[in-house]
């Protein structure tokens, strides 16, 4: 049994716990607080615990039209096939250098590894004017595409170091073993790592959809119209214009960002039991 800690470290330890936990959930109360207020009509001055006049209201308004003419479930499906297909690419492409630099030796291996790394530490601002010039190019600046690309670009090299841990953490005697089997590299890749660095492999992709998922100021150098806005550029937009005197209440501020944080929220729940658990007893 795990020896127990001394009482005032224990206490001490549960005083920060608690200081931690509130400087978390404070926000999160303040916001949930603005959605579900209609007595708001500006700039909140004070701090209240609960609404001052509860309603539903404001969630209404915000699932209807919150941004211009564009429908919520519009700029919903936009974030979703944004961010889930900036994880799928880069996954999809970084699998094969993550296993590659886990399993292979050969020249520029560390320069490699240094240069994706780096990569990572930058702010994605950095990359505005070649990625602006090199979509251009391509003709797609304007297009989700643009930005599917653009994202899975910053979110595959935390991707490819994540994946190449969980590769270099697999025993190569269970490979060698299929090997000797008669499997071929594909089938023992398929069939015998891949499985086993699935834990890993989903939170890198879990990472990279949060990244397409709130990235707001990269993505305004891209659009141009309307109906390729994001949520966190739609949220991002509204917040600008109630501090130049916008007509929607603040409370319409929280009930959007409330919902926007539904969804990942959703998605943390459905892999607490799959993800975690996997992790926890399938990593060898």
């Amino acid at each position: 049994m795990p020896e127990k800690l001394p009482a005032k470290r224990q206490i001490l330890s549960q005083i920060l716990l608690s200081l931690a936990a509130g400087f978390v959930l404070l926000p999160l109360l303040g916001m949930a607080r603005l959605a579900f207020d209609a007595s708001l009509k500006g700039r909140p001055t004070e701090f209240h615990w609960l609404p001052q006049q509860f309603s539903l209201q404001p969630l209404f308004d915000v699932l209807n039209r919150p941004y211009q003419s564009v429908q919520f479930s519009h700029l919903l499906s936009n974030s979703l096939l944004v961010s889930l297909g900036a994880a799928g690419l880069a996954i999809s492409l970084g699998l094969s250098l993550a296993y590659a630099f886990a399993r292979f030796r050969f020249p520029g291996r560390q320069t490699g590894l240094f240069l994706l790394l780096l990569t990572a530490v930058l702010p994605p601002v950095a990359f505005m004017t070649p990625l602006y010039i090199l979509l251009s190019l391509m003709h797609i600046r304007g297009t989700l595409l643009a930005l599917i690309l653009a994202y899975a670009a910053f979110g595959m090299p935390f991707c490819i170091w994540n994946m190449r841990a969980a590769f270099q953490s697999l025993p190569q005697d269970v490979e060698e073993a299929a090997f000797l089997d008669g499997a071929s590299d594909w089938r023992t890749f398929v069939s015998i790592s891949l499985p086993l660095s699935l834990p890993s492999i989903g939170v890198a992709g879990l990472v990279a959809f949060l990244t397409g998922y709130s990235e707001f100021a990269l993505g305004w150098l891209f659009v141009e119209k309307a109906d390729t806005v994001t949520l966190s550029m739609a949220i991002w937009a509204m917040v600008q214009s109630q501090y130049q005197g916008g007509a929607q209440p603040w409370s319409a501020v929280g009930a959007f960002a409330l919902l926007i944080a539904l969804p990942v929220v959703l998605v943390f729940v459905l892999l607490q039991n799959t993800l975690f658990n996997r992790f926890t007893y399938h990593q060898p």
